[in-house]
């Protein structure tokens, strides 16, 4: 297998690919700001005529993410296109003619942060109920942890929908979330838990195939074709894993989920050490590359980002 390049930065993998695909939270922001060095190296990249689309797990639609990407400084010239679960999960419920959405109802509980509804907002034909014995299926947008737990807040409804053998859209499958400094249960651990009651789960999003195909269909159209495609992600889990089953290149960032595995690294050797337990851990899959974060250029020292640096 073909060891993983260490990389100073994007930068010296940006001649060999026409198109990036790149995670939202974790890669480009925290929840809270954009990360140091993402906004310049979005457009040296955009400078270079790359086509950039922005994958994320979020489960709320396109047009919001925009909204939130702007409000951290990223604005729609830096980047080409937004693919969400959020939308997929929209477009689908909307249809409801293929897959897992076909007949799957018309009456939804539903399982979001702070109560947005954004991503059933404009079906006329979908009706979010509050008691779980009038749904016909449960959909999982979000989580409001820390602010409701597994145990106290969800579990009890899980385990009602169980008694009603309601199937489950998860429209965000990430297990966990950064918020701020903090990593907090996401929307994919609440419908891990629901399986393990014996509940059915349909995942929209990485890693699964169908959000990455609808990525190569976009780049298809432009001409752009998967050995053509790098991903950056801050997830084995969900980016590397997903981009992979897809034979598209990726490039994993240290600075995001795994942050606490790798801050402890004096040198390479250290860094290689830990890699290969992140590779064995998920099923031997190896990112193409490895960057501290996403900047365009050698990446500041490990010391001055411990402070700022919050994922």
């Amino acid at each position: 297998m073909t060891k993983t390049k260490f990389c100073q930065g994007i930068s010296d993998i940006s001649d060999s690919y026409q198109a990036f695909i790149l995670d939202q939270w974790g890669v480009l922001h925290n929840g809270e700001r954009c990360y140091d060095g993402v906004i310049d190296c979005l457009k040296e990249l955009k400078a270079r005529n790359k086509h950039i689309i922005i994958l994320s797990n979020s489960g709320k639609r396109a047009e919001e993410n925009r909204e939130t990407l702007k409000n951290l400084g990223i604005t729609p010239g830096m980047y080409d296109e937004i693919v969400t679960s959020g939308e997929i999960t929209w477009q689908g419920l909307h249809d409801q003619s293929e897959g897992v959405f076909n007949n799957i109802g018309k009456k939804c509980f539903l399982l979001s942060r702070n109560n947005d509804r954004s991503i059933v907002n404009g079906l006329d034909e979908i009706e979010v109920v509050d008691d779980i014995n009038e749904a016909d299926f449960l959909l999982i947008s979000g989580s409001d942890a820390p602010d409701k737990t597994l145990v106290d807040y969800y579990e009890p409804i899980l385990k009602a929908a169980i008694r009603r053998r309601l199937k489950a859209i998860c429209a965000n499958p990430d297990l966990r979330m950064v918020v701020g400094d903090r990593y907090e249960i996401g929307a994919g651990m609440i419908a891990r838990r629901y399986e393990d009651f014996g509940g059915v789960v349909h995942y929209i999003g990485k890693p699964h195939k169908p959000i990455f195909q609808h990525c190569i269909k976009l780049l298809q159209a432009k001409n752009i074709y998967p050995g053509d495609t790098v991903m950056v992600g801050d997830t084995m889990a969900h980016d590397i894993m997903g981009a992979t089953t897809v034979e598209i290149d990726t490039c994993l960032v240290k600075c995001g989920i795994h942050w606490g595995a790798f801050k402890e690294a004096k040198t390479p050797g250290d860094v290689d050490k830990i890699l290969n337990v992140l590779i064995m851990q998920y099923h031997n899959i190896r990112p193409t590359y490895l960057v501290h974060m996403m900047q365009w250029g050698k990446a500041l020292p490990d010391r001055k980002h411990k402070k700022r640096k919050t994922a």
